[in-house]
């Protein structure tokens, strides 16, 4: 899979770790920003990500902020992107079940070094069921977007 990989400043200094982490997976990265720890605005790499996954540049994208909240608020704001928070493994790899999530958004400064590999795994390991009752309820959310 492509995997499109987006932080902001306080996001930054786990990048590098979640992109050899989707790499020893066998997965391609594409990375969307930023590259410091200068500060930027989490809004600008949420949509990039974004984007991303809309256009088909990237199956899915891993997306990290101070929180994961802001990230996760913003990235959910374009239409068909389906982004959470998720600092446990369960609702990493539940979300892409269920909810077809396609971004996972993670807090940097809520998680460290050490978790990042179960939830980046848990995340791109999953599948989508595609049970009657989670098309349905996709079926619902994509009537909220429009």
């Amino acid at each position: 899979m492509k995997i499109g990989v987006a932080v902001d400043h306080a996001g930054f200094p786990l990048k590098a770790r979640v992109i050899e982490i989707v790499q020893r997976l066998g997965h391609e990265v594409t990375d969307l920003g930023t590259n410091s720890t200068d500060p930027v605005d989490y809004p600008d790499y949420a949509q990039a990500l974004g984007e991303a996954v809309i256009a088909g540049r990237v199956e899915r994208g891993v997306l990290l902020c101070g929180s994961g909240v802001g990230a996760s608020v913003a990235a959910t704001k374009l239409k068909g992107i389906r982004a959470a928070v998720c600092h446990d493994t369960y609702s990493a790899h539940q979300g892409v079940e269920h909810d077809d999530m396609n971004i996972l958004v993670m807090g940097a400064r809520v998680i460290g070094p050490e978790l990042v590999p179960e939830l980046v795994t848990a995340f791109l390991h999953a599948s989508f069921t595609h049970e009657e009752r989670h098309v349905r309820r996709l079926a619902k959310i994509a009537a909220l977007e429009r």
